[in-house]
């Protein structure tokens, strides 16, 4: 049961992090070097990307413990 919660837990996260980067995906047109607040934009996406398949693997993972 406790597995079940935890999916549910990171389904609900995966989602909101999906949504926070399809928001900063509108306004996101790649790196301008020397240009601060771009590179921090690409670093934000960059980040919610990696926190995004990083859930995913861990919804896979509980997936196939939990057969």
């Amino acid at each position: 049961m406790q597995t079940q919660q935890k999916l549910q837990g990171l389904t609900l996260k995966l989602h909101h992090y999906e949504d926070k980067l399809r928001g900063k995906m509108k306004r996101y047109r790649g790196v301008i070097h020397e240009s601060a607040a771009s590179e921090m934009k690409h670093q934000e996406v960059m980040v919610l990307r990696a926190m995004i398949a990083d859930i995913k693997k861990e919804i896979q993972n509980l997936t196939i413990n939990s057969r």
